[in-house]
């Protein structure tokens, strides 16, 4: 199979015989659901290809060449009377460059637009009956020349742009004065990007524009285009979309019994990579309906089939380096006040991570200057893709959760940065847990955490301290997706204990264990000392504390019924170890092997 990582044009997927993942069954769905859409997934998410589909189903150039393009395809066997009958014009914001000032930036989107207009009427000279004059300073008069020209035939124009959010969110996210003067230049009062859509929307109402289909990551820009462009309906959570650029589970596992087949692999091994790519890269919903399907990122999808068919062996990094940007992102509202308990709520899952609703309009202003909730910073997650939507509290709110393991790495990096910002003492940490992976002895890695890492921590801290923050002081040490599947609960519908690392099915030639560990708390209230006289304390007499012992006894009362479950699930292959901790406070760690 031919996998177009990286490839985005329809015309080249469909006639070089690429691999491709049929969506054309929603276009009759997308043409009802009105004239003007907006359409939000996070990037590399497949909406730059998902647009060139688009594009050559409704090109009136390509209609010779339908049955080639379309034939095989969904609509092909049931195309809608739109079908190639228009003219087609696709901008794409990713490409104008965001720095320089605003006149600079102005710029470079009028020479943007002004270029795919020259390249619109170079390609449909044949059908236009005049020429069409480019305003190399004023895009918005170019474009209304392509106008006229198009009112003159019997066709229309489909507008189609991509990323329309690109660099207005890079100003947004500039975090610099300058970077909001420059942003409000194109936005506020006639600023150049809000001209630019009211003369979009202008042309919708009889001058020759028929539909129009946008794509991006947020709303910011739509927030503050305010009455320069209120006429898009957005199609982002209606559940019939919710997979219209991501891949189900029996595609994905289709796709792997191919390729495992075709590399001599056993059924059961098949199975195993589907589940290896389930745990790193499942996990995203983009409809409140909490029946609806979790779809994979297909540009992860697409990373791994073309290592898995070219190696017979899964990547070693499952991370895609070009998803690896949207760490900015989590650094971003860990920078913010209150954002970085949000990242460690979403990396605890417990309470959830929940909102009453998710937020859909807020513009530059409000990324800048307003003072953020965590509601707020939530949602920001949720568009750029590292929180997805897990299903409803109790009480009917919107559960937003780390979609699958490979994001979670990204948000484990950042607490690291958060609370072990010394690259030197994060090694250190490190090498303790290498002992641990190797040799079982839990020893050095709590004593790294009780003279290193709970220093970081002060009293103003304790109040939303327990077993969960514990667990996660663990994580940021233990994490290692080169060698194991981490923190599997999701996988495993959280039947299991507190943190699970199980050894990678390429990993186990190697040296390494697996490792299951429960976690216990207790305050330094409850156990009536203060931090000082709970440091002073000898290892041995922390570990006869009452309350110490009653916590440590409810764990290993747990363990052997976890133990069994992943025996059962994983079999003999695992050389299992498991561990009773408990903390006291942020200032002492007792442990018992299990």
């Amino acid at each position: 199979m031919k996998f177009p990582y990286g490839v985005s044009d329809f015309y080249k997927l469909i006639t070089e015989g690429y691999f491709y993942v049929d969506r054309t069954d929603r276009i009759p769905l997308i043409e009802g659901m009105g004239d003007q859409l907006l359409f939000l997934r996070p990037r590399r998410f497949g909406k730059s290809l998902f647009l060139s589909m688009l594009e050559n189903y409704y090109d009136v150039a390509k209609a010779d060449q339908f049955e080639q393009l379309f034939g095989g395809l969904a609509i092909g066997r049931n195309p809608t009377p739109r079908r190639n009958q228009y003219f087609v014009m696709r901008w794409d914001f990713s490409t104008v460059a965001a720095y320089g000032d605003a006149n600079e930036i102005t710029q470079a989107l009028y020479r943007h637009v002004n270029s795919r207009i020259q390249d619109f009427a170079a390609y449909y000279q044949h059908l236009l009956p005049r020429p069409i004059e480019i305003y190399p300073t004023d895009a918005v008069a170019s474009f209304q020349s392509a106008l006229t020209a198009v009112r003159q035939t019997p066709y229309k124009l489909y507008l189609l742009i991509d990323e329309y959010d690109n660099f207005a969110n890079e100003l947004a996210m500039d975090g610099q004065p300058t970077g909001k003067q420059r942003y409000d230049a194109l936005l506020r009062g006639e600023g150049t990007l809000k001209t630019l859509f009211k003369a979009v929307k202008a042309a919708a109402s009889g001058f020759g524009l028929d539909r129009v289909f946008i794509t991006g990551v947020s709303p910011i820009v739509l927030s503050d285009l305010t009455s320069g462009y209120n006429v898009s309906e957005m199609i982002t959570l209606q559940p019939e979309f919710n997979d219209l650029c991501g891949f189900h589970e029996a595609e994905i596992a289709a796709t792997l019994r191919q390729i495992a087949a075709a590399c001599g692999w056993a059924e059961a091994q098949a199975a195993e990579a589907l589940e290896m790519v389930r745990t790193f890269y499942n996990g995203y919903r983009f409809t409140t309906a909490t029946a609806a399907e979790r779809v994979y990122n297909p540009t992860l999808a697409l990373y791994f089939f073309k290592h898995f068919q070219r190696t017979c062996s899964y990547p070693e990094n499952m991370l895609d380096s070009n998803l690896a940007m949207d760490r900015g992102k989590i650094a971003h509202i860990a920078s913010l006040p209150g954002g970085g308990q949000v990242i460690l709520d979403a990396v605890n899952g417990a309470p959830a991570l929940a909102v009453s609703a998710l937020a859909d309009r807020f513009g530059v202003e409000d990324m800048l200057t307003a003072v953020k909730d965590a509601p707020f910073m939530a949602s920001f997650l949720y568009y750029f893709g590292v929180l997805t939507f897990g299903g409803r509290t109790p009480t009917g709110e919107l559960i937003l959760s780390i979609p699958n393991l490979v994001t979670r790495k990204l948000y484990i990096e950042r607490i690291q940065d958060l609370l072990l910002p010394d690259r030197h003492v994060l090694d250190k940490g490190r090498q303790t847990a290498r002992v641990l992976w190797q040799t079982g002895d839990l020893q050095p890695l709590c004593d790294f955490i009780e003279q290193r890492y709970y220093t970081v921590f002060d009293n103003r801290d304790y109040h939303w301290v327990n077993e969960l923050t514990v667990k996660t002081t663990f994580l940021t040490l233990l994490f290692n997706d080169i060698a194991y599947i981490m923190d599997s609960e999701p996988a495993l519908e959280r039947t299991y204990a507190d943190l699970v690392m199980i050894v990678r099915p390429e990993m186990r030639q190697y040296q390494l264990l697996d490792i299951l560990l429960e976690f216990k708390y207790v305050s330094l209230k409850e156990a009536e000392l203060t931090g000082a006289a709970a440091r002073a304390l000898s290892a041995a007499a922390v570990a006869e504390l009452p309350q110490i012992k009653a916590k440590l006894a409810e764990a290993q009362e747990t363990l052997p019924g976890y133990r069994a479950r992943l025996l059962a699930r994983y079999g003999a292959r695992l050389r299992l170890r498991t561990y009773a901790v408990v903390s006291l406070g942020f200032e002492r760690l007792v442990w018992k092997a299990v």
